[in-house]
């Protein structure tokens, strides 16, 4: 019977393999409906997926699969695993730390995750439960909570709150400053209803400085993605200019999709940049260490 079924199954498997290319190297975000599937198959899924239908097939079609997993691993070691020597660190350079703390964690499992007080920490889907215990234990610093947008800064120095911007559609932007930095954190919304087009234009018209600047945040789409290339052209993304390992920040810790971002404008040097897993959340921790240059 299996052996009856298998010319369908080939057929099925060739029909796959050519849609999922399509929808990844060609199609990808032209349209709303298009750039769900592309969101839903990122390299790691279609790897796992030419590999699962490779079983159903007979042993000289298998080897075609096989193939091909190995080119789409090839392409996605190249553009996602990174290896970098870190530069050395000054006592005035600023460690930036962000999270997607998925409404249960706070800034201690912040900085128990780190292993150590970073200088600036940004956390999103955060709703403070603990903020006036972390206020005492941690009394020289300083916190900021945006109830309603559920984010929250901590620093270790004031915090000047410029705009709190929310979208009509559930996105939010903060820009604030501390250290001598511009900070954006972004918090981008995750409707399956809402274009991530609207919202990442909203960001966009939202970023009016390009200079000793720092942008940070959940954009729910990956570092791939066409919205994120005005970022781009003004902003150089940490973890790729100084990282090690893969880029994807989600989902627990598997290499899913690099949905996490910390960029910092072209005039600031980044020396070193981190993914911290955790099982504390779905999200991986980013950290990057900055220096204004000379």
């Amino acid at each position: 019977m299996f052996k009856i079924l298998r010319p369908i199954f080939h057929i099925i498997n060739a029909v796959a393999i050519l849609a999922l290319i399509a929808i990844h190297f060609i199609i990808k975000e032209s349209t709303y409906q298009t750039s769900l599937y592309y969101y839903t198959f990122p390299l790691p899924a279609i790897i796992i997926i030419v590999l699962v239908l490779s079983i159903f097939l007979s042993k000289s079609f298998r080897k075609y699969n096989l193939f091909i997993a190995g080119i789409f691993l090839i392409i996605w070691l190249s553009r996602s695993f990174k290896i970098h020597f870190p530069d050395a660190i000054d006592e005035t350079d600023v460690e930036v730390v962000f999270w997607n703390a998925t409404h249960y964690r706070e800034f201690e499992d912040v900085f128990e995750e780190d292993g150590s007080i970073p200088d600036v920490v940004v956390l999103v889907e955060y709703h403070g439960d603990y903020l006036e215990e972390a206020r005492t234990n941690y009394s020289k610093y300083h916190f900021y909570e945006s109830s309603a947008e559920e984010m929250g800064i901590f620093s270790k120095e004031p915090i000047q709150v410029i705009q709190v911007m929310p979208s009509k559609y559930g996105s939010t932007v903060i820009n604030f400053k501390t250290h001598d930095l511009n900070f954006y954190a972004v918090d981008v919304s995750a409707s399956i209803d809402v274009p991530r087009s609207w919202e990442l234009e909203f960001v966009d018209e939202t970023i009016t400085q390009t200079k000793n600047t720092v942008v940070l945040g959940d954009f729910n789409v990956p570092y791939e993605s066409k919205f994120l290339d005005p970022i781009k052209e003004n902003f150089n993304h940490a973890f790729t200019e100084k990282g090690n390992g893969f880029r994807e920040t989600w989902f627990w810790n598997i290499p899913f999709l690099s949905l996490d971002h910390i960029w910092a404008s072209k005039d600031l040097e980044i020396l070193r940049a981190k993914k911290i897993g955790t099982w504390k959340s779905d999200h991986a921790i980013v950290s990057t260490i900055i220096r204004a240059k000379l």
